[in-house]
């Protein structure tokens, strides 16, 4: 006998349909898995067979052969259990075929129950867009792929053990379907700390505002102490709310590598990684036989901080180059390829030098200026030219500590973020920039459309491109924070002050002038 179910695999963040078969014939006890399995599918063999007994069905006697389809596809994981089970239960005969227009998919433990898997949100995404009705999954697994059956005619079914399928399957028991959980970005603004806390560095809060803004990225030089990881964990607090594009987008991320808050729903609050400075390549890009995302993808709409940044591996930190770059990043191996979304915004700190305190006012720095130079130098020019703000911070003095001045909170300083993104997306959608939201992601050919320079501004370009030999990419990345800052002040051309103001943030001035 013979039965046919359905199910989805995983390639990167897309997920494709596969056809479970199982065939049941005569001829010496065994089972048989083929169409590319890998060792957690072939395994899935041993996990079926005792479920089965524990559930109190008969494992059929005679040859069993299952096929995943199509076959020149590696599958991987225990996703197919499920399927499996059922497939080999209705080819033996002992429940009915399942219908055609439903879909399962999850991990069975030997006692029956189901076990979540990984990647449930982009597989429940791949069966509404292919018509299917029904998808039956894990419980866990309930809240993300619920959002696939917005606007489509999927019902997303969560199931606690087999038995909870098979019942409902043969009509004698009913499973309430799925519900989205409602999508709120605005309530988690309370998770991040905030900018109150930071006491002085007016200069530095005012940078973090610029960058929040244009959605720049940002380095930090400044002795320890001085407040560097504070500001970088307190971005995240003034960006503006995800949209649901954004969430769907990293939530299918942080889904495909297990890191998806169970019965959570979609991401609704920006990401804040921060690898070690002992980080792999692989683990800032990504890579692996399964094509894991790195951490550059798990920041995708969110930030990106790498403390330390000198003391990451050259190569480490050169992988970073086409994701800040293009916003996406793609991993290649043998076995196959995969492109993850890397849209985040970098905020790095560093010393100004190994023992931490060269420039320091108080405190004695026990480099040689070569030793300064060779630690500086360790970060490569093509990197630094893809920062658009550097900012020196200076010790905080003792009445700044205890003076009685309230600091900005992040609520006030998010409220200035905000009019500023709405300048923007008004001028983007009367421009007709598509796929632009804020003033980073601008081309080449959008900064001289609306980057407009008042002939004062003309003029300070104009006598900065040549006292300070930058390069067009340092040409426009200056127009850009400009624009920013303008859009900060409310005006619509580009100011004296504004075009000043970028210009104090320059990268190459920063890091060689204390040098020279």
């Amino acid at each position: 006998m013979y039965a046919l179910l359905n199910s989805f695999g995983l390639s990167g963040l897309q997920g494709f349909g596969v056809a479970v078969e199982a065939d049941v014939s005569s001829g010496m006890d065994g089972f048989t898995l083929v169409g590319l399995p890998d060792t957690a599918v072939r395994e899935s063999a041993d996990r079926i067979r005792a479920a089965a007994r524990n559930l109190k069905y008969r494992w059929p006697s005679g040859r069993v052969t299952a096929n995943l389809a199509p076959a020149d596809v590696r599958k991987t994981g225990p996703v197919y259990d499920l399927p499996l089970l059922l497939a080999v239960l209705a080819a033996a005969g002992q429940i009915p075929t399942p219908p055609r227009d439903a879909a399962f998919l999850g991990e069975v433990a030997l006692d029956g129950s189901l076990r979540p898997v990984t990647g449930a949100l982009p597989m429940a995404l791949t069966a509404a867009e292919q018509g299917f009705r029904a998808l039956y999954l894990p419980a866990a697994n309930a809240a993300e792929a619920a959002e696939a059956c917005s606007g489509a005619g999927l019902q997303v079914y969560p199931a606690r053990c087999v038995t909870d399928v098979v019942e409902a399957l043969a009509g004698r028991a009913l499973i309430r379907p799925a519900q989205a959980p409602p999508f709120d970005p605005d309530q988690h603004w309370d998770a991040y700390p905030d900018f109150a806390d930071v006491l002085g560095q007016a200069a530095a809060r005012r940078a973090m505002v610029v960058a929040a803004a244009g959605g720049h990225n940002i380095l930090l030089i400044g002795a320890p102490g001085t407040g560097k990881s504070m500001l970088a964990k307190r971005l995240p607090g003034i960006l503006p709310p995800m949209t649901r594009e954004e969430s769907i987008e990293t939530s299918k991320i942080y889904s495909v590598v297990g890191l998806l808050p169970r019965d959570a729903g979609l991401i609704s609050a920006r990401p804040f990684r921060s690898p070690h400075h002992s980080a792999s390549p692989a683990a800032l890009a990504g890579g692996g036989s399964t094509f894991r995302p790195g951490e550059c993808s798990l920041a995708n709409a969110g930030v990106l901080f790498l403390d330390e940044l000198p003391e990451f591996p050259r190569e480490s930190l050169e992988v970073l180059r086409q994701p800040m770059e293009d916003g996406r990043i793609t991993i290649s191996r043998a076995a196959g390829s995969a492109t993850y979304p890397s849209r985040f915004q970098l905020v790095a700190a560093m010393n100004p030098c190994k023992c931490g305190y060269f420039g320091h006012p108080t405190r004695r720095c026990t480099c040689s200026l070569n030793a300064v130079w060779h630690y500086r130098s360790r970060i490569s020019g093509p990197l630094l030219d893809r920062i658009d703000l550097c900012v020196e911070m200076d010790p905080v003095s003792f009445n700044e500590l205890h003076g009685t001045g309230q600091s900005e909170t992040s609520a006030q300083l998010r409220q200035q973020v905000l009019a500023a993104r709405a300048i923007q997306t008004r001028r983007f959608a009367r421009h007709g920039c598509q796929g632009v939201h804020c003033n980073a992601q601008l081309t080449a050919g959008q900064v001289r459309q609306l980057c407009r320079l008042t002939p004062g501004a003309q003029q300070v370009l104009r006598t900065a491109y040549d006292r300070l030999g930058l390069s067009a990419r340092s040409h426009d990345r200056l127009l850009r924070v400009a624009r920013t800052i303008a859009d900060l002040a409310g005006t619509e051309s580009i100011q004296e002050e504004a075009l000043l103001e970028a210009l104090q943030y320059r990268m190459q001035n920063k890091l060689e002038g204390g040098l020279l």
